[in-house]
């Protein structure tokens, strides 16, 4: 790993105040981006920028995956639902937060890029997630319920689906809207209620393809 990259980018992460938890920045500190961004230069792969990966995709810049992180506060031994596991460093991050007692379920709607995260992290040494190819708009009701669920790709909305695999008093976190305006939703679930907790706009992600997806 280069050190001394990773460790800028964490610096500049923190002067930007993205990131702030000392456990996101420990889990940043030991998961080697570059395992995930093959071809690319390494001064590119520790700047803040998202970059295309394989299928016309793209890895969301590491000050967006640290706020994600923090707003989904993934804890010890937590079973976490991955929506869009792209790379896999965002499924390498929330595996390295849970521990050996949590798990990490992450699906990916193409073939191709659920079998290359699977690659990518092995590379990386990383036990604990699971990576599966189907339609993560309908989450994943098989390994359900989850105590956080993340979605990486623009919702039309926060799918009835996520709400009802979700534990209760979990959290998911979602950037929501068109492909030109999208909000971070992070909403909790109280009961049979939805409560939301936080509404942050400005993100831009690729949307969320599948039968609940744009």
């Amino acid at each position: 790993m280069n050190t001394s990259s990773n460790e800028s980018m964490i610096k500049m992460l923190n002067r930007k105040g993205t990131l702030t938890d000392e456990r996101v920045a420990e889990a940043i500190r030991n998961i080697p981006r570059e395992y995930f961004l093959s071809g690319h230069p390494v001064s590119k792969v520790y700047s803040d920028i998202p970059l295309p990966t394989e299928k016309g995709q793209t890895i969301s810049q590491p000050s967006v995956v640290s706020v994600m992180t923090e707003l989904l506060n993934p804890q010890h031994g937590d079973r976490i639902l991955e929506i869009g596991t792209g790379s896999g460093w965002q499924s390498a991050i929330l595996s390295y937060l849970v521990g050996e007692k949590g798990q990490i379920y992450s699906i990916e709607r193409i073939e191709s890029l659920a079998e290359k995260a699977r690659e990518n992290l092995e590379k990386a040494g990383i036990e604990g997630v699971n990576v599966f190819a189907g339609d993560g708009s309908t989450g994943l009701r098989e390994y359900a319920p989850y105590r956080r669920i993340i979605c990486t790709a623009a919702a039309p909305e926060v799918a009835d689906e996520w709400f009802e695999q979700l534990e209760d008093s979990g959290r998911i976190v979602v950037p929501v809207g068109d492909f030109l305006s999208q909000t971070m939703i992070v909403m909790e679930k109280r009961g049979a209620k939805r409560q939301i907790v936080k509404k942050e706009p400005g993100y831009r992600f690729v949307p969320l393809r599948g039968k609940k997806g744009q």
